[in-house]
Order: structure tokens, then sequence, then C-alpha cells
């Protein structure tokens, strides 16, 4: 089970969630009833509303009272955000994986690179010191 996030942490009753909300408690009955929002349960089975369930019901009122959508209207786009919002998650857990491949590779192409060019510089470095020694007895044969 994952932990719960501090906006997920179900904290407000339902009077004061309505307060924060400026509503009827009956508001946020009617929207748990539709399915518009769910608000966790205590053992004594009182609603707890948590901080993203108050930014949800801030939604619902913006789309009603601002927008004119219909709370059928409301259902549709509300589950779409929250389709777009679990895709995003995915995307997002998708990309950091693909980083942390690609990172892994870069690493990997990095040694096998840095193991060749030292390689190919002890191998220059043996060629100089071969062409050295002719040179090194010419000059003593001339002195």
């Amino acid at each position: 089970m994952a932990a719960r996030s501090e906006s997920e942490e179900p904290v407000y009753v339902i009077s004061i969630a309505a307060k924060l909300l400026e509503v009827h408690p009956q508001t946020l009955r009617l929207y748990e009833r539709l399915g518009l929002v769910a608000p966790a349960r205590s053992v004594n089975n009182i609603r707890l509303y948590s901080a993203r369930d108050v930014e949800r019901v801030r939604r619902i009122q913006h789309l009603t009272q601002d927008m004119g959508v219909n709370l059928a209207g409301v259902d549709v786009v509300l589950d779409l955000l929250d389709k777009m919002e679990r895709e995003r998650r995915v995307m997002e857990r998708r990309l950091n994986q693909m980083r942390r491949e690609l990172e892994t590779q870069v690493a990997r192409i990095r040694a096998e690179l840095e193991t060749k060019v030292r390689a190919e510089l002890a191998r220059e470095k043996q060629r100089t010191a071969i062409e050295r020694v002719p040179r090194a007895r010419e000059a003593t044969a001339r002195g």
C-alpha cells in the first residue's frame, strides 16, 4: 500500500469541508452520491475529506458556477482529467526509467571509450619508445 501524500490525508469532517467550500453539507453528499467525490470514511463511517477532495469540489464549483457545465458534464470532464493525470504519471515513470537506462548506457559507453583510449595511448607510447631505441643507438654509434 502506497503512503498517502499530505494532500490525500483525510482530515476534514463534512461540516468543516462544507464551511471551507462555502456549500451546504447536502451538496457534498450529493456529489458523493453522483460519484464526483469519494471522501474516506472513519471507523465510525464518518466522511473525512482530504485537501485533494476539497480541491476537487472547488473544481466542480468552477465548472458548474463559472463555466455553466451541468453535473453530468462535470462527471465527464473530471473522468477525463483523472485519466489524463493517470497517463501523465505513467509517462513520467516511463520517462524516468528511460533516463536511468540512458544514463547507464552512457556510463557503459564512456567506460568502454576510456578503456580504448588508454589502450591506444599505451600502444602509442610503446611505438614511440620502440622508435627511440634505434635513434639512440645511431646517436651512440656516431658519437
